[in-house]
């Protein structure tokens, strides 16, 4: 019953790969066409039966067409035939280095009656594929072996595929586990030899690298006429046989599975499981283990030993997967390698290239890292990198470093600064004062609760993500009411006006600066909330509403301020000045108020004023809960982070290429190829700076250690017990503005939040 499903299925994938090949016979055709129709008008010339003006008229127009055609097709027949088909990045395995694992493979494909692999490749994930590299820009093909000679004609059969498999699998599988897996993957190269199925699908990959070289850009007009043309015809025999060649790889999957039930059925049913957990594995130790050391410019160089450390922690903690530490006795199948420590190097570097787009080779700001020295390299240097970083941002928005004289370092970075700016107290108002002489200008606060500054740059912190470019950390964000993004205080002499709308999604764009002059927000289209009218000097009024992505009080470009112009308030802007001011008119900064704080600021036992409700939110989404100060300090981290990284990236291409780095950047694909998470919001962003600075201080005054957990990354070791608590206390604090758990945890722990913290 197996043999009769595998020829039904073998049959019907080669019924599509004809079908796939009749599309490329109707291109030729039509290319043909022309040609045909000037022989027939030649041929009746010469008989003497197509005669006369309009004949001879119509021999020379369809000689020029035919002409024309058959040029064209044969620079689209060359294109197709000699473009590179997309290649797989993988880690090459020769035969050399890994003899027992050719010859498993060869074994089995002796079991399976199918043509063995013509080489093994690795990858950087949890799959297995076969991959044709035949093409002439892949290198030269492997010499044949005798018996791939056959028929009285001596025609050689098509050249067997790659085998890629799954780095982590030879990892964490055992020999006869990889060997049930690997079973149907290896029956598929039976239906690849055959000739039909393997012309149908060099005809696919070559319309498909066909339309790649149509659409690199960077070419002149007539070039870029003829691309045009190509990338048109190629799309169109594409779509004319991509249903018959989704049905043939169908077809040839289903013959390799019926193929593959003769061999390590019932075993393959538990490594099917093994697949899933490695997968889970993989997943987690990617985003909470890798992730952290390569953004900190570290490599992890055994990432695939990595993956049995971390399910075998998971083995312990969860009781579902209890018995899954008792296979590791076995013979794993990455024994099969005669070298396993140089492959999982390899592949740990193609993995930091694949899903965070690394450079393709080590240098000084890319080195790989061992996992005993990653608590050193990565966890501290991550936490006091970005404790740095906080602090940085907080003095330019002129956060006074220490309120307690008595410290012993009051001008020291310390855990009670962040904690006493954060803390949310009711008449909140004055929390962004500073010194008559520590800078050019002085923020003034209308009734209605919205600060004014001498250039502000106003950033949507709410939800914004912190990978953008161009965002000036100089200034903070200003938010509309209603919404989360409402900060009280100002960048002391800030020189430039900014205002960049976010909401939910990462600053990525570079956004507009301007010196003494507002810039138009990123998303400035609704007119939601209320401004403050001008006092001494006008009010900055576009405000970044982070919850909706709208800036309140802004019709879509900001008019300039009545001082920056050399004139005074209007009348109307007079008469408002206690109230409200008109949503359709907002207020620029003003280049010519005077130093020092404003004389105008509400008194401490007002209330205050009645704010209209923000913008209404989508359905299913909810406003971000932070304080006026944490969205404040969360939109300077975002663009404090988004300059780094524009930095980064930009040093890095401005680096000396390899002929590695040309052999990725070919095709001009961005990297990362694979990202793993969504940029971080705003919000995730200061929570993670915070917890940053409190385990700072927990390892310099209270003689905890940084450490690895292989499921959750970075950890803290206080007593040599994980603090697992420390998340919903640092949550609190921005969220409500409330320090008392944390306070009481930090003095549960012996945690002096006074003490100076050692920086990078």
């Amino acid at each position: 019953m197996s043999g009769i499903g595998v020829e039904a299925d073998a049959q019907a994938a080669r019924s599509r790969a004809l079908a796939v090949l009749r599309v490329r016979g109707r291109a030729l055709a039509v290319a043909l066409l022309p040609a045909g129709t000037e022989v027939i008008l030649l041929t009746g010339a010469s008989t003497g039966r197509l005669v006369g003006p309009g004949w001879d008229a119509a021999r020379w127009v369809v000689g020029v067409l035919a002409v024309l055609v058959l040029l064209a097709a044969a620079g689209i027949a060359v294109v197709v035939a000699r473009a590179r088909p997309a290649m797989s990045p993988t880690v090459p395995v020769p035969e050399g280095s890994a003899p027992d694992l050719y010859g498993m493979v060869r074994d089995l494909a002796d079991r399976l009656d199918v043509p063995a692999p013509s080489a093994i490749a690795l990858t950087p994930d949890c799959d297995s594929w076969l991959e044709d590299r035949a093409h002439s820009a892949h290198g030269p093909p492997p010499r044949p072996a005798p018996d791939e000679i056959a028929g009285p004609g001596r025609r050689r059969t098509p050249v067997a595929p790659v085998l890629v498999i799954g780095s982590p699998f030879l990892w964490w599988m055992r020999v006869g586990e990889l060997r049930a897996v690997l079973a149907p993957v290896i029956a598929g190269t039976g239906p690849s030899a055959h000739p039909d199925i393997a012309a149908a699908r060099r005809f696919v990959r070559g319309l498909d690298a066909a339309v790649a070289v149509a659409s690199t850009g960077g070419r002149r007009p007539l070039t870029r006429g003829v691309c045009a043309a190509l990338g048109w015809v190629a799309r169109l025999l594409l779509r004319g046989c991509r249903e018959h060649a989704t049905q043939m790889e169908r077809g040839v999957a289903a013959a390799a599975a019926e193929r593959a039930q003769a061999v390590d059925y019932g075993l393959r049913i538990v490594a099917q499981e093994q697949v899933g957990l490695a997968y889970a594995g993989w997943d987690r130790l990617l985003t909470r283990v890798a992730l952290p050391a390569w953004r900190m410019g570290r490599w992890p160089s055994r990432l695939d030993a990595g993956v049995v450390a971390a399910l075998t922690e998971l083995s312990r903690r969860d009781r579902l997967a209890e018995g899954f530490a008792s296979r590791l006795g076995e013979r794993p199948a990455c024994d099969l390698l005669e070298e396993p420590g140089a492959v999982d190097e390899a592949a740990s570097l193609l993995a930091a290239r694949l899903f965070h787009g690394g450079p393709a080779e080590s240098g000084p700001d890319w080195a790989p890292v061992d996992w005993q020295a990653y608590p050193e390299e990565v966890v501290d240097r991550t936490w006091r990198a970005e404790a740095a970083r906080l602090h940085r941002v907080l003095d330019t928005l002129g956060v006074r470093p220490s309120p307690d004289p008595r410290t012993p370092d009051p001008g020291g970075p310390t855990l009670a600064r962040v904690l006493d700016h954060l803390t949310a107290t009711a008449e909140d108002e004055g929390w962004g004062e500073m010194d008559a002489d520590a800078g050019t200008g002085a923020g003034e606060a209308g009734p209605a609760g919205s600060p004014a500054a001498t250039g502000v740059v106003a950033c949507g912190a709410s939800g914004a993500g912190g990978n953008g470019a161009g965002a000036d950390v100089s200034a903070v964000a200003t938010g509309a009411p209603g919404s989360a993004s409402r900060p009280d205080q100002v960048a002391p002499g800030a020189q430039g006006t900014v205002a960049a709308g976010a909401s939910g999604t990462g600053t990525d764009g570079a956004g507009p600066e301007a010196t003494g002059a507002p810039a138009p927000s990123a998303s400035a289209s609704g007119t939601d909330g209320a401004g403050t009218g001008p006092t001494d000097a006008p009010a900055a009024g576009p405000a970044a509403s982070g919850a909706a992505g709208t800036a309140p009080g802004a019709t879509g470009a900001p008019t300039p301020s009545p001082s920056a112009s050399g004139t005074g308030p209007s009348d109307s802007q007079a008469d408002d000045a206690d109230g409200p001011a008109p949503t359709d008119v907002p207020a620029g900064p003003s280049t010519d108020a005077p130093a020092g704080p404003s004389t105008d600021l509400p008194a401490a036992d007002s209330a205050p004023a009645a704010r209209e409700p923000g913008p209404q939110l989508p359905f299913g989404e909810e406003e971000d809960p932070t304080t006026e100060r944490s969205a404040a300090l969360a939109a300077g981290l975002s663009a404090e982070l988004a300059r780094e990284e524009a930095a980064g990236v930009d040093a890095s291409a401005a680096g000396r290429r390899s002929p590695v780095s040309a052999q990725w950047d070919e095709f001009a694909c961005g990297l990362p190829l694979f990202p793993l998470q969504p940029q971080r919001t705003a919000r995730e962003l200061l929570a993670d700076h915070v917890t940053a600075m409190v385990c700072c201080a927990a390892v310099d005054t209270a003689g905890a250690v940084p450490a690895l957990d292989w499921l959750d990354g970075p950890s803290l070791l206080l007593g040599g017990e994980r603090a697992a608590d420390l998340a919903p206390k640092v949550l609190t604090l921005i969220e409500e503005g409330d320090p008392g758990p944390l306070r009481d945890w930090l003095a549960a722990s012996g945690i002096r939040p006074e003490k100076p913290v050692r920086l990078v």
